[in-house]
């Protein structure tokens, strides 16, 4: 058998004193009549031999050898997703699709408390706005510039009386929905269910204490910006309208930076049942380094929520103009300055369908962020499988969610 490595496909010629890989071969020995047998000289030219009929030739070496083997894909394998999340770092679009995907997953339970609870914060804003706002005399043509100035301060002090108990509603109502928002999305991110008995059941120990947070934090917030705004009131004048724009957007700055880094305070505070001011360090180190990340999601989510907001409050607002009292003449005119009950019952019917949704998104965020965070630098991801009863993890926890 030849073990020559150099095999040639048949007809084709060889040259003299080699075979067609170009390897000397041995002298043939002549025939009887003493002479050597030739080559034919019909032979087809060298590379052009084709198979018989109905035979295909061998694949190419190297190349198309049917398909590949399973599982032969680069690169990580997919992270577990028991929930609404998967278990790894996530990114800004997976943040906000996890919180809109609990308010779809889990809709009964979501709605039926953040529903509850724009009804009751939309009717005390509507009680303050009717009851508490004075009535604002129409601005007159016949004033003079100095009159209508005056007339327009008062008009917006008015606004800032009736502002400020709608304010303290939201804050609380927004409180009460980020406690419950916060069991359910403990829970959703495991895949667990949870009714609305089981989150309040959870919720409940911890809402003094987050309405305390929540209050020491818009108090912190109140007073970096009156210090930023206070000496340049004080001063009067155009140096102190130029010093309360240069204060005022410098207290506004720390203002935001605070805000941000206290941020997942709450989370922390409801799932790490920590008191206030360990949930407010304990922010503090989550945020450390990542503060312009949350920053941005932050913003980002808030500005599609107000952009949301505006598509459902601006048909409400137009139709409640049209059928209150002298409807958009009066507005146009000046003659109307303040709004009856038909145009105030119509934008809280409107603010209601806002706040039911956004109530939940806003809050889910901020959860989801607490949640990357941690998994990011304490490894978060593992203790949720575990909790989600994921094989190879190690024992499932009875009770365990994401605090522990």
């Amino acid at each position: 058998m030849n073990d020559t490595p150099g095999w040639t496909s048949p007809g084709s010629a060889p040259s003299d004193g080699q075979d067609g890989s170009g390897i000397p071969r041995p002298t043939t020995p002549a025939d009887a009549n003493g002479s050597a047998p030739q080559w034919s000289k019909d032979q087809p030219p060298a590379g052009q031999w084709t198979p018989p009929t109905g035979q295909t030739p061998p694949p190419a070496p190297g190349r198309n050898w049917g398909p590949p083997p399973p599982n032969t894909h680069w690169g990580k394998p997919p992270a577990a997703k028991p929930g609404v999340i998967p278990l790894r770092p996530l990114g800004m679009g997976e943040i906000l699709d996890g919180s809109v995907k609990t308010l779809r997953t889990y809709w009964r339970t979501v709605l039926s408390f953040s529903v509850t609870v724009a009804v009751i914060s939309q009717i005390v804003s509507i009680l303050a706005e009717r009851y508490l706002v004075p009535a604002t005399p129409a601005i007159s043509p016949d004033a003079t510039p100095a009159e209508q100035l005056e007339q327009s301060i008062q008009s917006a002090e008015n606004s800032l009386i009736g502002l400020g108990p709608a304010l303290l509603v939201t804050l609380m109502a927004s409180v009460f929905c980020a406690a419950l928002l916060t069991v359910v999305i403990s829970r959703a991110v495991v895949g667990r269910p949870v009714s609305l008995g089981e989150a309040w059941r959870e919720a409940r120990p911890r809402l003094l204490q987050l309405t305390g947070l929540t209050l020491l934090l818009a108090a912190l917030s109140a007073g970096i910006m009156l210090a930023g705004l206070l000496p340049g009131l004080l001063i009067g004048g155009a140096a102190g309208v130029a010093l309360i724009l240069l204060l005022g957007l410098g207290a506004t700055a720390a203002m935001v930076w605070l805000v941000i880094r206290f941020s997942l305070a709450s989370p922390a505070l409801m799932l790490e049942r920590q008191d206030i001011m360990t949930s407010l360090k304990r922010s503090a180190k989550l945020v450390q380094g990542a503060w312009w990340r949350i920053f941005g999601i932050t913003i980002l989510t808030q500005l599609l929520i107000f952009i949301f907001a505006m598509i459902i409050a601006i048909p409400f607002a137009i139709v409640g103009i049209a059928v209150d009292g002298d409807g958009f003449a009066g507005l146009l005119d000046g003659s109307s300055t303040s709004f009856g009950w038909p145009f105030l019952i119509v934008t809280g019917i409107g603010g209601v369908l806002t706040s039911a949704v956004t109530y939940p998104i806003s809050a889910g965020v901020t959860v989801l962020l607490y949640v990357d965070q941690r998994i990011r630098r304490e490894a978060l991801d593992l203790e949720l499988a575990r909790a989600a009863g994921l094989p190879g993890y190690g024992p499932t926890p009875g009770a365990e969610t994401i605090g522990g």
